[in-house]
Formats: C-alpha cells, structure tokens, sequence
C-alpha cells in the first residue's frame, strides 16, 4: 500500500506530490480542534520518529510533513493518522472562547476594564510575570495554573485593545508566532543540518540578523530586563559568535581581576569609580556563573528566599519570647540565625 492509498479518503493523493510548495492545501483535510499524530513506517523497518502537532497552529502540522516528502519519495512511506480528541474531551477550543468572550463582555461593560491601556496594564503584566516566576521556583503546580490564567488574561487584553485601535488581532499574533517557530527552526522545517543545541542556537542569531533585519547581535536584548537577567542575555549573544572565554579557570582570573580593581578603586575613595568597579566584577561573577551552568538570577532569588525565611524563623522566634529583634544584641541575633539554619535544614 503506498502513501496515496493510505490516506486517499483524508487526503487526495495529488497533495502529497513531493513539487507541492503550499503546506496550507493540507489543511482543509485535516479535522479542526483534533490532536494528529503523524507515524512513519517503511516497508523494510520502522522510522523512529513520530510527530504530535495540533492543527489550530499554522503550518506546523503541515510543514514536518512536506520536509519529509521532500526528502524521501512518499511511494516509501504509508502514512497513519491518529486522531485523537484529547482537546475535544477538554473542550480546549470552547473554554479559550468562553475566556475571550468574558473579556469583551468586561472590556464593554466594566468600568476598570474599560479604562485600561497598554501603558497602564504593562506594570501589572510585570507583576504577573513575576509571580509566575516565583510559581516556577517552588514548583507550585496549583499556584503556577493561576498565574499562567492570569498571563493569559493579559495577553488577550493587549490583543483586544490592539483590534480596538485596528493594529492587529489575536489571530495575527498566533500567526506571526507560528511563522517566527518556522523560520528560527531551519533544521525542523527546512533543509539546514544541525549537530547539537549551540548550532541551533548560532542560526537563531544568523537568522534575527539576516531574515529579521535586527542590525547588532545584542540588539534584541530588551531594554527594561532585570540587570542580572541582561548581563546573562549579553553574555549568552556574544557567545554565540564565538566572543567567550575559553575555559572556567580563565574567567575565574578575570573575577580575581575584577576583585584587585574594586579594592584600589576603593582606595582611591572615588565613589563612581567603585561603582563602575563593583559593576565589573558582578558581571564577571555572572559569567561565571555560566560556566558553571547556573542561572544567576534564579541563584541569587533563591539566596533572597533563604535568608526571607531564616529571618521570618528569626522574627517568630523572638515573638515566642516577647522580644524585639531591634532589643537583641548581635550575638543574641547571630545565635538565632544559626538556629535558623539548623531548624530550617531539617
């Protein structure tokens, strides 16, 4: 049985011609709000390689598809589909318009919703990230379903101010991301070969230089991020062409480096000096901290988590006894956070 068989009665034949350049012809075969998996099989073994894409997202279902009949002639493969309804029994579709609709029913009637903007809801979008992120860091799979809702919200409320204005819709921008995916991933849609995750990574910069027109390697590193977050951001894009230390013991010197310039910069007692010095050598840390395969940010929130809580035991502690911590001397403080340490292990 060969290919055009298989599926004749899902999809003609004459769609499978290995010349078809228009992955969206494929698409009126497919059945809407469906999870497809994609088996490849030939008649002398198995091919090892199985894909699971839903169809709402463009192209991505179709493009996998047309990688390979362009590669192998599709007389070689019968192809089966697997539908399952897994988003159906979700009603995935229903509940995401049941979201958009109460949303514009807010965006009409509710008077906070009405007054909202893009500049007034970007703090609140910052703090919303933010407690996902700390979602994130304690693994609270409940805590993290809210706050992902919540981002959810934000992102349909920018969408629905952007059609308001006639800029575009949330279509557009489920557009504009699927095509992103498929450009940024040659070696997925394309014919580009790949050996691990940093040649990957060196296309994505070729390609935001070439394709998207961006005219430096450091210029999609956002401007507001967190200091910490963008000196990694940085590091990681000058690395990628290859501007990287060449081993760990190398950056380690340069932080010595760092550590001898801010002490005679304090010598100096030239305050700008030490700050411009001080900013030297966490940034140098940073980078260690790369070659270490840490996140600096998330280290250091997990450093401020630590301390938060050893303080609070503190606090609850000396409110236990009807004491002050500002009433207690350091000693007595020193010996609280060392009992901290040792409660808060256990």
């Amino acid at each position: 049985m060969d290919c055009g068989q298989s599926v004749f009665k899902i999809i003609p034949p004459r769609h499978f011609d290995q010349r078809e350049k228009s992955p969206t012809k494929l698409t009126r075969f497919l059945p809407r709000g469906f999870l497809v998996t994609f088996k490849m099989t030939r008649s002398n073994g198995r091919w090892p390689t199985t894909f699971f894409r839903p169809y709402n997202v463009l192209n991505i279902v179709q493009q996998p598809i047309l990688c390979l009949i362009k590669k192998y002639p599709p007389c070689f493969f019968l192809f089966i589909f697997y539908f399952d309804n897994m988003l159906q029994e979700e009603n995935v579709e229903q509940k995401f318009t049941r979201l958009a609709n109460i949303l514009d029913e807010l965006r009409e009637k509710c008077p906070w919703d009405q007054k909202q903007t893009i500049q007034t809801l970007r703090p609140l979008t910052i703090e919303e990230t933010y407690e996902l992120g700390d979602a994130i860091l304690d693994e609270d799979w409940d805590e993290l379903k809210g706050e992902l809702g919540d981002i959810m919200l934000h992102l349909l409320f920018y969408a629905r101010i952007a059609k308001e204005k006639e800029k575009f819709t949330f279509g557009d921008v489920l557009t504009a991301i699927s095509e992103k995916m498929i450009v940024r991933h040659p070696h997925i849609y394309g014919d580009v070969k790949v050996e691990n995750e940093e040649d990957v990574k060196l296309n994505w910069q070729r390609i935001k230089l070439e394709k998207e027109g961006r005219k430096s390697i450091l210029s999609g590193v956002p401007k507001s991020l967190p200091a910490v977050v963008k000196a990694t951001r940085i590091q990681e894009k000058a690395a990628h062409i290859g501007f990287e230390w060449e081993n760990k013991a190398d950056v380690w010197k340069k932080v010595e480096e760092e550590i001898d310039e801010l002490k005679n910069a304090e010598a100096e007692q030239s305050q700008s000096h030490v700050e411009e010095e001080f900013g030297d050598l966490l940034f140098a840390l940073i980078n260690y901290a790369r070659f270490l395969k840490i996140d600096a940010e998330s280290a250091l929130e997990r450093t401020n988590k630590k301390f938060m809580d050893r303080f609070a035991f503190m606090e609850t502690e000396a409110d236990k006894k009807q004491i002050h911590l500002e009433n207690l001397s350091l000693e007595e403080m020193d010996a609280l956070w060392e009992q901290a340490k040792r409660e808060l292990k256990k």
